[in-house]
């Protein structure tokens, strides 16, 4: 993205693949280090979302670079092709129906369904080209409460919601019941992904 345009110029507009509609951006996330943000907040159409995404989800990433100009009409016109957009599309992460990218996940901090913070997403975890869970960096506090590693794999189907504006992703259980999850067992295994 040209350095010249910051969110504030960018809110609200029609986003233009060529001639196509793709949607409007709405937002970014909230960091405190802008430079790790490197993806807006998109409103997809629902018939791009429809024919480009595997399963459609009506909010979306938009990489800053991808921004190539704004039009004397106001609208924002992106430097890639669709195929690029749905590339970039697959390799995010689907969470409450909404689909966010690997560096707006990064650093986020993970809380449980009770308000009890858990850590820091310090990876993402992939295995066969799909993102199965991240890697999080446990607070001291919660190692000693629970018995468990500095470092946790937790499921991306163990997650209901994020929060913008607190940068969080919430869990849909408390922790203790996460760590009985047969998904969480299978993804902290030292084998996971080697037979895939």
């Amino acid at each position: 993205m040209k350095d010249d345009y910051n969110i504030q110029d960018l809110l609200q507009r029609e986003v233009y693949v060529k001639q196509t509609k793709v949607g409007v951006i709405v937002g970014e996330r909230h960091h405190p280090n802008e430079t790790r943000v490197q993806s807006m907040r998109l409103q997809v159409l629902p018939e791009i979302a429809e024919e480009y995404m595997r399963k459609p989800a009506p909010l979306a990433p938009l990489a800053k670079e991808l921004v190539h100009s704004i039009r004397e009409d106001g609208t924002v016109r992106l430097s890639k092709s669709m195929r690029e957009l749905q590339r970039r599309w697959r390799n995010t992460v689907r969470i409450d129906e909404k689909l966010y990218a690997p560096d707006e996940m990064l650093d986020r901090a993970v809380v449980d369904n009770q308000g009890l913070e858990i850590g820091t997403i310090t990876e993402l975890v992939k295995v066969k080209r799909t993102y199965r869970g991240v890697q999080v960096h446990v607070r001291s506090g919660i190692q000693r409460k629970f018995g468990v590693e500095p470092e946790l794999k937790i499921p991306i189907t163990a997650f209901s919601r994020t929060r913008e504006t607190l940068d969080e992703v919430i869990l849909s259980r408390n922790f203790d019941r996460v760590l009985t999850l047969p998904s969480y067992i299978t993804i902290n295994d030292p084998n996971y992904g080697l037979d895939e």
